[in-house]
């Protein structure tokens, strides 16, 4: 009998197999060559800047921001935003690794476990991105809904990217339930034999995740393809088996290739490995999400503007170096209108140009510095954030994107809905604005208020 019977014997009757049989063509030895190389470059952290994030990190004091982080690794040889160079470089070291390989290792008839092993790699590297990224969507903090700034912008003064990113965060449970699909993908990929299934969810989903990016010109399109290029390769181990039996309707068996360990070490060393990954990926990192989600959003500042200011403000006086600007669309100095936030920002719309931030990658930061998301990808606004002193009613107003725009406000409030503001702006001149606050309605906050089947009135 000849030892592909044996095996499928073997299969019909339940036996344990340690191994598949047969030689492994000249062809798949090379590609596998290469293969091995590139992911374990890939996935393996070989990157010493790794290693500097990782001593950098407050391991007494972690948060979900530094785990985050710590997922998205991947190499990088060149600085800068990540470009598919650094892929490049890392063909080239394997293609270069492969050929040495092969002529060291000429007699080998096949790579069973060292493929079993690469997968292994692979299918943590992936669960571990895809976690990451479906808890921040799960406890929906990656699009949180928009700011009062964001809600009184034109629409054509939005990035492609942030009206994606906006029209996320108006719908939660929808944002919710893209997070659970991920993370059902990444959970799946933490058993060898529901990888096969993992992958099934994982290459449409993070696909239309990569059109996305691509549609929208999101910052993210090159991590997305890797992720999806790690799921592809563990859906290659089945294609083929599943092609015979789907679409040829051939009878087909499993390779159930397992090594067999010997030594208790290893077996525990296993074991641990795996309870360490769960704890940190999905026990802690969800842990501290679910906190996150509900102590503060990362996108947005926490520090507390003005009490009972928040909302929005038109401009009634504008009176610039003892001059009363009336009102014109066309002014290219005069403000139309001012947003307050809850927290300690402002927004003025006037004409002169914006700087734009144009960042759109993912980076959670616990500094109110460097949170960005109101801001970024929008024009037609300039953003300032403040300190304001209580005792002298004074704000200090700095330029969100143009740090060398400031102004230092006094400020007074004769009632409820005005707000006055004098002192000195950019280029030293002297301002005096009246503001009066706007009784304005926002159509998805008043659905949140009654459900989607109740009544409201704006």
């Amino acid at each position: 009998m000849s030892s592909a019977a044996i095996y499928e014997a073997q299969v019909r009757s339940g036996g344990a197999v340690a191994s598949a049989p047969g030689e492994w063509k000249p062809f798949e030895k090379v590609l596998f060559r290469i293969a091995f190389i590139y992911f374990v470059i890939q996935c393996v952290p070989l990157d010493w800047k790794f290693y500097r994030q990782v001593f950098q990190i407050n391991w007494l004091n972690l948060t979900y921001g530094d785990i985050f982080e710590l997922s998205r690794y991947q190499p990088r040889f060149f600085s800068g935003p990540d470009t598919w160079a650094n892929w490049a470089v890392i063909l080239l070291i394997a293609i270069l690794g492969g050929i040495v390989w092969g002529n060291r290792d000429k007699d080998k008839k096949e790579y069973n476990q060292l493929y079993y092993w690469l997968r292994v790699i692979v299918r943590y590297r992936l669960a571990a991105g895809l976690i990451a990224y479906g808890f921040i969507k799960f406890f929906p903090l990656q699009a949180p809904p928009p700011s009062l700034s964001n809600l009184n912008t034109a629409y054509g003064d939005f990035s492609a990217w942030k009206l994606f990113a906006l029209s996320l965060g108006v719908v939660p449970d929808y944002q919710s339930f893209l997070g659970l699909v991920e993370l059902a993908g990444g959970l799946l990929l933490l058993h060898r034999r529901t990888t096969t299934l993992a992958t099934l969810i994982i290459i449409p989903f993070t696909g239309n995740v990569f059109i996305s990016n691509l549609a929208y010109e999101g910052g993210e399109y090159i991590y997305s393809f890797y992720l999806i290029v790690l799921a592809l390769f563990l859906f290659a181990f089945d294609a083929n088996r599943l092609n015979n039996l789907l679409t040829l309707g051939k009878p087909t068996f499993p390779n159930r290739f397992k090594p067999v360990f010997t030594q208790n070490n290893i077996k525990q060393a296993r074991i641990a490995f795996k309870g360490a990954f769960v704890l940190f990926f999905v026990v802690i990192y969800g842990y501290k999400s679910y906190a996150g989600y509900h102590n503060y959003s990362y996108q947005y500042p926490t520090k507390p503007g003005l009490a009972q200011v928040a909302g929005l403000y038109n401009v009634e006086q504008f009176v610039l170096n003892g001059d009363t600007l009336a009102y014109s669309p066309l002014d290219p100095v005069r403000w139309k209108d001012v947003v307050f936030e809850n927290w300690a920002t402002l927004s003025i719309r006037s004409s002169p140009p914006a700087l734009i931030d144009s960042a759109n990658v993912e980076h959670i930061d616990f500094d109110d510095a460097r949170r960005n998301y109101e801001q970024a990808g929008s024009g037609g606004r300039h953003y300032y954030s403040y300190e304001h002193d209580p005792a002298s009613k004074t704000l200090k107003l700095t330029n969100k994107v143009d740090a060398s725009d400031r102004l230092t406000l006094h400020y007074s409030r004769p009632d409820s809905t005005t707000i006055l503001l004098s002192g000195v702006g950019k280029s030293n001149d002297s301002l005096y604005v009246a503001l009066k606050k706007i009784n304005k309605k926002y159509l998805f906050q008043e659905v949140q208020k009654v459900g989607r089947r109740g009544e409201f009135k704006l």
